[in-house]
């Protein structure tokens, strides 16, 4: 039954409480903002859990008194605004049930890179990025270009932003993934259909104390900066490349003028992806969890098309198609691909669970 479920949530709540009046815990600050945190992450659902209790318990009073003459018509009528309550409440309880992604909170760190199709993928790459921007805007999120490799053709080749507000990750990481695109490039004279693809990733941003990198495992180099075509757009060395000798990861960062700008900016990438090298040990160490993730997590997957003769956007992994690509590019229309991508997580998690 939930509502035994609901108990040790209740009772750690309450517990919590009783230690943060300790005097053990006041003097540790630590312990006492940890504790603080836990209790916060719990106050919705003991809200809930408590009020749906109390609609329980308010049913129950009713249905003894169906029996009372007087009292019976009185009774159906609370039990007519009672009843419905409750699958309501069993719902966002459920949801409130669910592990927490500890990433949800974080800033993330996107990448978007041009795949097959040449210079229309590369265009592509801007269009998206752009769409995303413009998403980023109406949320009232921070978008930071970290690093980018424009084309010749327009767009970019690659490029890479450090996207900064409340709750960055927990919508935008179902985007990682292959997206194809499918449109008469500006430069096809005879009118054809042609199929390119980009590939994005999503990483959360990662705090220094999280991801150590000892010095010794970096070969750091420094260049002048490039553009277009390979020229320099740069006169002094101010591109910098890191390789991660252990992994084998190598990043490049030159859209700073200053060398130590560039340098942090490609720290910052470098621990990102051991970050999420490290995530996917743990993923893959819980089969579980990880067959109740959206998508497999790998890049090589086709998660979605854009469709734009047709004005068609479909997201393969939950069989969603909607043809509003172009309101949805406009950043405006974004949340109706990201929620029912969320919907579809919740409920498989909600599955695995047994709740």
């Amino acid at each position: 039954m939930l509502a035994d479920k609901l108990t040790p949530f209740i009772n750690r709540y309450n517990e919590i409480s009783e230690l943060l009046s300790s005097p053990e815990i006041t003097s540790d600050i630590k312990k006492m903002t940890e504790l603080s945190k836990e209790q916060s992450s719990l106050e919705e659902l003991v809200n809930k859990a408590k009020e749906y209790k109390s609609v329980l318990e308010q049913i129950e009073e009713a249905k003894e008194l169906l029996g009372d003459d007087e009292m019976a018509e009185i009774a159906k009528e609370e039990l007519k605004e009672l009843e419905p309550k409750l699958p309501q409440l069993e719902e966002e309880i459920k949801l409130l049930m669910l592990p927490k992604d500890p990433n949800d909170e974080r800033n993330i760190i996107m990448e978007l890179r041009a795949g097959t199709g040449g210079d229309e993928a590369a265009i592509f790459v801007g269009d998206l990025f752009g769409a995303y921007v413009r998403y980023a805007e109406l949320k009232g999120w921070k978008v930071e270009i970290m690093d980018s490799s424009p084309s010749e053709a327009g767009g970019y080749k690659e490029i890479r932003a450090l996207i900064k507000g409340e709750k960055v990750y927990s919508r935008l990481k179902y985007e990682g993934g292959t997206h194809r695109v499918q449109r008469v490039p500006a430069t096809e004279s005879q009118g054809r259909i042609h199929t390119s693809a980009i590939t994005v990733a999503i990483m959360p941003e990662v705090d220094d104390v999280e991801i150590e990198i000892n010095e010794n495992d970096l070969k750091i180099d420094v260049m002048r900066s490039s553009g277009c075509g390979g020229q320099s757009v740069n006169t002094t060395d101010s591109a910098v490349r890191i390789t991660h000798l252990p992994t084998g990861i190598v990043v490049t960062n030159q859209d700073q003028k200053s060398q130590h700008k560039n340098k942090e900016k490609a720290l910052k990438v470098l621990k990102a992806r051991l970050y999420e090298i490290e995530m996917q040990k743990v993923e893959e160490k819980t089969a579980a969890e990880r067959a109740a993730q959206v998508g497999t997590g790998d890049r090589s997957g086709r998660i979605r098309t854009y469709n734009y003769p047709q004005n068609r956007i479909t997201d393969h992994r939950i069989n969603l198609t909607l043809y509003r690509l172009n309101e949805i590019m406009s950043g405006g229309l974004f949340d109706e691909i990201i929620e029912p991508l969320i919907a579809d997580h919740q409920a498989k998690i909600v599955e695995a669970a047994g709740l």
